[in-house]
């Protein structure tokens, strides 16, 4: 099983998936165009926050961060006159500390991550997309923003007229990622932003064509139910990239690989039009409210693309 993810819908269909499966069975190849330089240190938020999850230690209040963290360095930071709008907890800090530590001395981002799972008893393996680094961009009515600043500063609330990853040309896919790839027998895209956390992985070069030639039944979970994403900009960002926010939307963004959508039961007129770009049109409640959400949309996802639970 290999999945691509990012964010928190992401991380939440994949705990469901963990509970499910044989843990060991599992790669996440994640996407690290949000990564992000604060205070000197290296943040990646999708790793971090999938593995946070993944661990049993995020805080699923927020969908991010470690549950029960404290905030004290950031109180001082305010304190010495610095910005912190991006909210960084105490015990997070020291996932970047150990980060930025490691890169310094010489570790490709593939072998910390590696490492960062492990120490925190992670058993997928959890790949970032590349060892290269990729921003991204947000064009806005205020100018370019890098996605954090757009996202979190701003809380998405500025009307976008373009996307861009920056260094994605030169950017390649990890070794790691390219193996875990051509090797699924079975591959997984959960709910996440098809725009800023899925189009990274897919745009670094030769990952597409990996899909488009994969032997492995590719599923996607749509993010967008009734034209609206649960939280965050997905259907705002679908739109300024000209697709339609539903799951007809992701179908299109996807139709070239995927072999089935899942998507929710409140948007199931849309089955058709997903079948006619010749994708699988599968509906069930994806909303995960509950880790109890999140078991019963994991199984329904495995038995649809045949994994034997």
């Amino acid at each position: 099983m290999t999945a691509l993810a990012g964010g928190v819908g992401g991380s939440k269909l994949l705990t469901g998936l963990r509970h499910v499966m044989h843990p060991e069975t599992g790669a996440v190849v994640v996407n690290t165009a949000d990564d992000e330089k604060f205070y000197g240190l290296h943040v990646s938020p999708d790793i971090d926050t999938i593995i946070y999850q993944m661990a049993g230690i995020g805080d699923e209040a927020k969908g991010w961060g470690i549950k029960d963290d404290t905030f004290n360095a950031l109180e001082m930071l305010s304190r010495l006159g610095l910005e912190t709008w991006f909210k960084i907890g105490d015990r997070d800090f020291a996932t970047h500390l150990y980060r930025t530590m490691r890169l310094n001395e010489g570790a490709s981002l593939t072998q910390v991550t590696a490492e960062l799972a492990e120490k925190l008893g992670v058993s997928w393996r959890i790949l970032p997309m590349s060892d290269d680094p990729v921003k991204t961009i947000v064009e806005t009515e205020i100018g370019p923003l890098p996605f954090q600043t757009y996202f979190v500063k701003y809380r998405y609330s500025l009307k976008v007229h373009d996307i861009r990853f920056q260094g994605i040309e030169k950017a390649k896919p990890g070794k790691e990622v390219i193996t875990a790839l051509s090797s699924a027998e079975y591959l997984i895209i959960p709910p996440s932003n098809p725009v800023v956390s899925i189009g990274p992985i897919l745009t670094l070069p030769g990952v597409r064509d990996l899909l488009r030639n994969s032997n492995a039944t590719i599923l996607a979970v749509s993010p967008i139910i009734r034209g609206h994403a649960l939280r965050g900009p997905a259907a705002e960002l679908m739109k300024s990239m000209g697709y339609e926010p539903s799951p007809v939307g992701v179908a299109d963004m996807y139709h070239d690989f995927l072999d089935i959508l899942v998507f929710d039961t409140a948007d199931e007129e849309m089955a058709k039009d997903v079948k006619a770009l010749g994708v699988k049109p599968l509906t069930t409640r994806t909303i995960m409210e509950s880790f109890e959400d999140r078991v019963r949309l994991a199984a329904f996802c495995l038995k649809a693309i045949g994994y034997r639970l």
